[in-house]
């Protein structure tokens, strides 16, 4: 039989160097790019506001996790969970005209069934326990 090798380690990202990824590096590089464009088009207030919001965003994005997935993974269930929510509740309410037809139709009348109760007697519950206990073996019909 021929055995292949099972991959370990799936979930790891390739680090850079020293514990930088590529997915981090290229949103740190990304960032210092458009931090950098801001220093030359910007007022200064205004980088140095821009460059707070816009780095720690980007800081976050780039090292925070939730719960073992990165930031980004998290932001993606976020917005997927408020775009389809899996709670889906139905408030239907019949018009007075619905709710004569269903009851035209018949489909609100109900048909009450007798359900005949069984006595228990302890000699079946005792029989029961024994072939619960024993997983299967015993039989009543054995004794």
């Amino acid at each position: 039989m021929q055995q292949f090798v099972v991959p370990q380690f799936i979930d790891v990202e390739d680090k850079i160097f020293g514990p930088v990824t590529t997915r981090q590096f290229l949103i740190l590089l990304v960032t210092g790019m458009i931090i950098f464009l801001l220093n030359r088009f910007v007022d200064f207030t205004l980088f140095i506001i821009l460059t707070f919001f816009i780095g720690g965003f980007s800081l976050i994005l780039a090292f925070a996790k939730v719960n073992g997935q990165s930031f980004h993974y998290f932001m993606l269930n976020i917005s997927e969970s408020l775009k389809k929510p899996s709670l889906r509740i139905w408030k239907k309410s019949y018009t007075d005209k619905e709710l004569q037809y269903f009851m035209e139709l018949g489909i609100d009348k109900k048909e009450e069934v007798a359900i005949e109760q069984k006595t228990v007697k302890r000699k079946h519950i005792h029989d029961l326990s024994l072939l619960v206990n024993t997983g299967g073996y015993y039989k009543a019909d054995d004794v």
